[in-house]
């Protein structure tokens, strides 16, 4: 990065070169009257330089970004008995759960198991409350930052969020009650938190359970409107629009000003994943599978994607990944409590095969993120991930085109978006 640009120029490099996801930390490092998270004319959640930055503030963002920094979870919250998968990260335990309580298995995104977990906090008295996502006030499509106190709040927000969403655009403040809280988010989430922890020791005492849902990322706000037009639906119409949940994966419903619309999940998405449009972010993600949660909650369809019969039926489950003695105490007193029901035990083997799309990513992180460099970008910081060992495994001719093909990528201008400034939102306009 070139120093003359300036701190405001460095933090808009950025976004302009693909690697902001929007999660919202640097609002929080660097406060919202120098930087805000706003929707700017791509319709895209971005930072927006709002006032003066110095090089001190800016390094900050750089260190903690996810876009920028990518670490596995502290040495430090590894216990020594934990086993370390090269793909899946350090594991205790893989076993298939769901949600006690059938309404909060129906009304969760698979099996409610994320939902049962911050209830149970609650109920349990383990925290005072949760820092998770919930529908947008303002723009269906959106998710925005929540804080639930109640187990009515927590399932009332519960259900997918595919579109932009600032979870950690308020962090401070959380922080600032100085009460015990759990936070639920994307893997690039809580790799921002764990890299803010190096910084605020805050984080760590304060934050009693991480949890995230293994991600596949989401569909840029263009994409989607451009989808959803696909099928009849103006997206300036949009009342309310819920991916998923009320099954497993339950139906995409879309309501408009004048009628419901009800799409299945692989209309939405496509039979084979063929509708998804990726932000550049998630194509070069070095971690969509919550190396940092405590629990991270899987899917388990086979092969990646539900069957379209056997989904109309399916009560929903999850495959919870327990990844420390926190989450390993959490899963043990939710299960005794009832708020959880455990079945088979899985392994990293299975884990693989529910989720593919996450192994091809995580081998193909390493090259991909070598081509930003070699063009000239930023070249995002990882350690902790094992990307290098995974790319030695594969041939150096599958290296070499990942590689290549980011770098056709960022010389065709396919990385690149405009400096954010603050827009007239085109839904409101």
């Amino acid at each position: 990065m070139n120093p003359a640009a300036g701190p405001a120029g460095r933090m808009n490099a950025i976004s302009e070169q693909g690697l902001c996801i929007g999660c919202g930390i640097c609002q929080s490092i660097a406060g919202k009257d120098r930087i805000v998270m706003a929707k700017v004319a791509s319709g895209d959640l971005r930072p927006v330089v709002v006032g003066e930055l110095d090089d001190a503030t800016v390094d900050h963002v750089y260190d903690v970004c996810p876009g920028t920094s990518a670490r596995g979870m502290a040495p430090e919250r590894i216990a020594s008995d934990t086993e370390v998968d090269k793909v899946w990260g350090p594991w205790r335990r893989m076993v298939e759960a769901w949600a006690g309580d059938p309404a909060v298995r129906f009304e969760g995104s698979t099996g409610g198991v994320l939902t049962a977990l911050a209830q149970y906090v609650l109920r349990s008295k383990r925290v005072a409350f949760i820092l998770h996502t919930r529908t947008s006030d303002t723009d269906p499509g959106f998710g925005q930052q929540h804080y639930s106190y109640t187990e009515a709040d927590v399932l009332a927000a519960a259900g997918s969020r595919y579109g932009p969403t600032a979870t950690l655009v308020d962090l401070e403040d959380a922080l600032a009650r100085h009460e015990p809280f759990a936070f639920i988010g994307k893997p690039c989430d809580l790799t921002a938190l764990g890299n803010q922890a190096r910084h605020d020791p805050r984080i760590d005492t304060l934050i009693k359970y991480r949890l995230a849902m293994v991600c596949g990322g989401f569909m840029p706000p263009a994409a989607q409107d451009r989808m959803l037009e696909g099928y009849g639906i103006a997206p300036d119409r949009i009342t309310a629009l819920r991916y998923r949940g009320r099954g497993c994966p339950g139906p995409t419903t879309i309501t408009t000003t004048d009628r419901v619309h009800t799409l299945h999940y692989l209309d939405f998405w496509g039979e084979d994943s063929s509708q998804w449009s990726l932000p550049f972010r998630c194509k070069i993600c070095p971690d969509g599978i919550g190396e940092q949660a405590d629990i991270a909650a899987s899917d388990n369809w086979p092969g990646g994607a539900p069957d379209r019969v056997e989904s109309e039926t399916d009560p929903g489950t999850n495959i919870a990944v327990v990844r420390t003695r926190a989450g390993e105490e959490l899963l043990a007193a939710a299960v005794a409590d009832g708020a959880l029901v455990l079945g088979r035990e899985e392994t990293p083997e299975t884990l693989s095969g529910y989720q593919p799309h996450q192994v091809r990513k995580k081998y193909s992180a390493w090259p991909r993120l070598e081509g930003l460099g070699d063009e000239g970008f930023i070249r995002p910081r990882y350690e902790g991930l094992r990307l290098a060992e995974l790319a030695a495994e594969r041939p150096e001719s599958d290296n070499g085109a990942q590689r290549q093909g980011t770098r056709r990528r960022v010389r065709d201008g396919k990385v690149g978006e405009p400096t954010p400034r603050l827009e007239v939102d085109r839904r409101q306009s």
